[in-house]
């Protein structure tokens, strides 16, 4: 790992200049950069509640839409008013390997166990549904149904306890970095934590998913940019994230997913061809 940023030690202990200070509140929108992920989120997180998405028709969307453009104007605040600090990966990897600060990791479970950040601390905002009950299997089977079977999305369900689990296992006054997979769930973690009484709290923009490989020190299979895709199109490699992967790994990495492809066109073959093969021999089969 390289040399910090001479920045970073400021940054991490709160100091900032009443003139950065002024420029942050002064400057046009339009002339700051996006801190928040621009992409779609399917749950609604409010203050201190979740709503996931999957139902209700239009109005129900509307309602969602709506209350995801107040959050994200609540966290918007947050960030520039310092009472939530942002650190990129690099500098949270900094922060965390060099002093003592909590890395609390809120991602679900499905994403944690393909990979996490050596030392940290994992307790889920939102983890993978697991009920049986009719009103979960309906929420399963819709969120396959809409492109679970390709991105490999879960039904997720909000932790209720998270707040209470955080602090049973840290004191209000501990300094924790929050970080999700691509930043959203660990800033409305974060709004959680904050209006709970948590005052010393930092979050990793762009989340895992920004981070390269020597950032943070990983356990866990897959790198840390792959453990949030998965269904049909990581089995085939046609993520963005694989194919920025192929890029840096060359053909040998490319040739594994071709293989796969050709695998399943051959395999499709045979069962169309077996089908056909059937037919006629079960016919030959009954009794005439």
């Amino acid at each position: 790992m390289a040399a910090p940023p001479l920045s970073l030690a400021r940054r991490v202990a709160g100091a900032s200049s009443p003139a950065a200070a002024a420029h942050s509140s002064s400057c046009p929108r339009y002339f700051r950069p996006r801190l928040l992920p621009s992409k779609r989120w399917s749950g609604v997180v409010k203050m201190g509640a979740a709503v996931g998405g999957g139902q209700g028709g239009e109005e129900e969307e509307t309602r969602q839409a709506k209350e995801m453009a107040a959050a994200r104007r609540r966290w918007e605040t947050l960030i520039r008013e310092q009472k939530i600090k942002t650190l990129t990966p690099r500098e949270a990897g900094y922060t965390f390997k060099l002093t003592d600060k909590v890395l609390l990791d809120v991602r679900p479970s499905n994403e944690r166990q393909k990979a996490w950040v050596k030392g940290s601390t994992w307790i889920p905002v939102f983890d993978v549904d697991t009920s049986s009950d009719l009103n979960g299997l309906s929420k399963k089977a819709f969120n396959f149904m809409i492109g679970g079977w390709w991105s490999g999305s879960s039904t997720m369900s909000f932790n209720k306890n998270f707040v209470q689990q955080t602090e049973e296992k840290f004191s209000k006054d501990a300094d924790i970095i929050l970080v999700c997979q691509k930043g959203l769930r660990s800033i409305a973690a974060a709004e959680q934590l904050y209006n709970a009484g948590f005052k010393i709290l930092f979050w990793v923009q762009g989340g895992l998913e920004a981070a390269e490989e020597e950032d943070f020190e990983r356990e866990g299979s897959q790198p840390f940019k792959l453990a949030g895709i998965g269904g049909v199109s990581e089995f085939f490699g046609w993520t963005d994230q694989q194919r920025a992967q192929a890029a840096k790994e060359g053909w040998g990495y490319r040739l594994l997913f071709t293989g796969r492809l050709v695998g399943a066109i051959v395999l499709a073959d045979a069962l169309f061809v077996g089908a056909q093969s059937i037919g006629p021999l079960l016919q030959q089969l009954q009794p005439h």
